[in-house]
C-alpha cells in the first residue's frame, strides 16, 4: 500500500466557486447598469417638466391674476347690468311736434297772415265806430288800439301754443320707461321752440296790456 500519494483536500468552495464580479467593477470600468440609466432618464424628464411649468406659475404669481379667460368674459358681460343704459327714442311724432313748435314761435314773432287780417278787420270796425266817438282819444282807440290789441292777442296765443308743444315734446320721455331720451337734434329744436315761445308770450303780453308801445295820446 502506497502511502506516498496525497490528495489535496477538496473544498466545496473551491469546486463550486465561480468568479463573481463586484457590483462596483462595472462602475469602475465606466459602464452604467440598465436600471441606473432608466432612473437617470426619468429624473431628467421630471426636471425638464418642472422647468417648463415654472415660468407659467411665476407669471401667474407676479400678475396676481389666476382667473381663466372665460371667467373674465363673464365679468365683462355683467358690467352693464347694475346701471341701465339710456335708450334713444323719438319717432316721427316727436320730430314733427318739435319742428311745428319752432315754426309757430318764429311765425308769431314775425307776424302771421291771420293776425294781419284780423287787425285790418278790426280797423274797419273802428272807422265805423269812430264816427260816434266824442273825444280824440276815443277815436284813436277805435281806429288803432283795438286792432293792435287783437294782433298782440293772436300772436300771443300762437306763442303760447308753441311753448306748450315744445314743453310736451321735452317732457314726454319722462313719462315712459326710465332711461329713455330724445335724439340730440330733436331736443335742440324743442329748446329753440321753448325760447321763441317764451319770448313771444312776454312780448305780446306787454303789448296787449299797453306796457310796451302804448297808444299815443292826443295833444291837449
Amino acid at each position: 500500500m502506497d502511502t506516498t500519494k496525497t490528495s489535496a483536500p477538496l473544498t466545496p468552495e473551491a469546486d463550486s466557486a465561480e468568479p463573481q464580479t463586484p457590483a462596483h467593477a462595472d462602475q469602475a470600468d465606466g459602464s452604467t447598469p440598465a436600471g441606473t440609466k432608466a432612473d437617470t432618464t426619468k429624473a431628467e424628464a421630471d426636471v425638464s417638466t418642472a422647468d417648463t411649468e415654472a415660468p407659467a406659475e411665476a407669471a401667474t404669481d407676479l400678475t396676481g391674476e389666476a382667473a381663466a379667460p372665460d371667467d373674465l368674459d363673464g365679468f365683462d358681460d355683467l358690467d352693464g347690468l347694475d346701471e341701465p343704459q339710456d335708450q334713444i327714442v323719438g319717432g316721427v311724432g316727436a320730430a314733427a311736434s318739435a319742428i311745428v313748435a319752432a315754426g309757430l314761435g318764429l311765425l308769431a314773432l314775425s307776424g302771421t297772415w291771420v293776425s294781419r287780417v284780423i287787425a285790418e278787420r278790426q280797423t274797419l270796425i273802428g272807422q265805423i265806430e269812430s264816427v260816434n266817438a266824442t273825444t280824440t282819444e276815443a277815436k284813436i282807440d277805435a281806429l288803432y288800439g283795438d286792432a293792435w290789441h287783437l294782433t298782440a292777442l293772436v300772436n300771443g296765443v300762437l306763442s303760447t301754443l308753441a311753448l306748450l308743444l315744445a314743453v310736451f315734446v321735452l317732457a314726454r320721455p319722462a313719462f315712459g320707461a326710465p332711461g329713455r331720451v330724445l335724439p340730440v337734434w330733436i331736443r335742440s329744436v324743442a329748446w329753440a321752440a321753448v325760447a321763441l315761445g317764451a319770448l313771444g308770450v312776454l312780448l305780446f303780453g306787454f303789448m296787449y296790456f299797453d306796457l310796451l308801445l302804448p297808444l299815443p295820446k292826443a295833444a291837449g
